[in-house]
């Protein structure tokens, strides 16, 4: 059972002599769920609340998503950005507890497929802990995953490649080339790449894909679906 980001958790059993690599990695937001419109819709109700309206753009907005929540208010003074991330938990926390995101498809079902070939899956999110934590929890996906990255579990945090080193080191890995980075953003992919670790971007991103792959390594991919994570 997952018990704390900080931790590593049980590893999984032998990896396969077939697998090219050590450690697959997921993003969460956009990558494992479907949580971009709760995330927007978050986003906007914080302004709303604290500003009395939201004029920045969908694009600009999700250009944020993948980093720690608090950069997407620095733009503004200490006493706005605080009241604006103070106000986004609140709403967001109840939210994930309605259990309203769905996981996209094929999820659970890859995840135990890779689980039960034996190679080791993490997770790496700027998400808190907390957030992070409800929706594992209510998706109970915990068990699926040896490794998990959160946001209080770093100095540094994507797209700086910290988080990735970490998680790979809490599993004893120290040959990035063996570790694929699967996400949806471009914090995702210069993670990855700062890291010297494989990137695949999933074909659902709700980001530009373009600029993600001009920003990811030169090896990166598309998956088209997630039931594909484990060709």
């Amino acid at each position: 059972m997952y018990q704390t980001c900080c931790q590593m958790m049980t590893a999984c059993g032998t990896i396969s002599s077939m697998s090219r690599y050590e450690l697959i990695l997921y993003d969460l937001d956009g990558t494992i769920w479907d949580s971009i419109p709760l995330i927007m819709k978050c986003f906007k109700h914080a302004y709303r609340e604290v500003l009395g309206s939201c004029d920045r753009t969908d694009d600009d907005l999700k250009s944020y998503i993948g980093r720690p929540l608090g950069e997407t208010f620095e733009m503004h003074d200490d006493d706005t950005a605080k009241a604006l991330l103070a106000s986004y938990l609140a709403v967001n926390e109840k939210l994930l507890e309605e259990d309203t995101i769905d996981l996209f498809d094929g999820v659970m079902d890859e995840l135990e497929k890779i689980k039960r070939a034996g190679i080791p899956q993490g997770f790496v999110t700027s998400k808190r802990i907390v957030s992070a934590g409800v929706t594992l929890r209510l998706k109970k996906l915990d068990d699926f995953f040896d490794v998990g990255i959160c946001k209080e579990d770093t100095a540094k945090h994507k797209p700086e490649p910290e988080p990735l080193l970490i998680a790979a080191g809490k599993l004893g890995i120290t040959d990035m080339s063996r570790v694929i980075y699967i996400g949806d953003a471009i914090a995702d992919a210069l993670c990855a790449k700062n890291a010297g670790a494989d990137f695949a971007l999933v074909d659902w991103t709700q980001m530009d894909r373009e600029a993600i792959m001009a920003a990811a390594p030169s090896k990166s991919r598309i998956i088209k679906k997630f039931s594909d994570v484990l060709k």
